[in-house]
């Protein structure tokens, strides 16, 4: 991770952020309206982050914080920083911030078939509290509903043996399940991490 360092979104990385969407996500992919909607509540609710390696966005993550609860609204890593800790830093960010602001709990929602995110997020303490079917469009896939309680180390993972860090996107889902606050996106998985609701449903897919 040579010369990577974190720094908040702004919308001269719009550009860069959204080749990265595409790449990551195809279809669901955030639009630049999404995106730019998004950095405008910032940061009054909003906290969006990129990685940068020698100038270069590998990496972005955003996040809603409302009252105590929190959402993570989207994390992706390129192909290229996968299993580099990438995922984890950005990851540590966000959590670091959500209980900064107050938060006492964060939520996330991810593809069921997005194992490498759902492994980052476990390995942070995230558990599974319920499940979001057709969630993802077009290709309908589910979404696991997750949540973390914040405790005296909230950006740490629960379990330094756990797996090593995962990479690439996860992702958001809103179907059945249990409530969980607006917005919200994931952590590294095949190409990235994708938690929350769309823009203007409270978050990200």
């Amino acid at each position: 991770m040579t010369g990577q360092r974190l720094r908040p979104m702004t919308p001269a990385d719009l550009t860069a952020v959204l080749e990265l969407e595409r790449e990551l996500f195809g279809e669901e992919a955030w639009s630049r309206p999404m995106l730019r909607g998004e950095l405008a509540q910032q940061p009054r609710s909003r906290y969006y982050l990129v990685a940068e390696d020698n100038e270069v966005i590998v990496g972005y993550a955003g996040l809603l914080a409302a009252g105590s609860q929190g959402e993570v609204l989207t994390l992706a890593v390129a192909g290229r920083r996968w299993g580099q800790g990438t995922g984890s830093a950005l990851l540590e960010a966000l959590l670091a911030e959500a209980a900064r602001r107050g938060c006492t709990e964060v939520f996330l929602e991810v593809r069921t078939d997005n194992v490498r995110a759902q492994l980052l997020y476990r390995r942070y303490g995230f558990a599974q509290i319920g499940i979001r079917r057709g969630y993802y469009q077009p290709s309908g896939t589910d979404a696991l509903v997750m949540r973390k309680e914040l405790g005296p180390d909230p950006a740490g993972p629960a379990d330094s043996s756990g797996p090593a860090s995962a990479s690439g996107p996860a992702s958001a889902a809103d179907s059945a399940g249990p409530a969980v606050p607006a917005g919200a996106d994931g952590p590294e998985g095949q190409a990235g991490a994708r938690a929350g609701r769309r823009p203007g449903e409270g978050g990200r897919p």
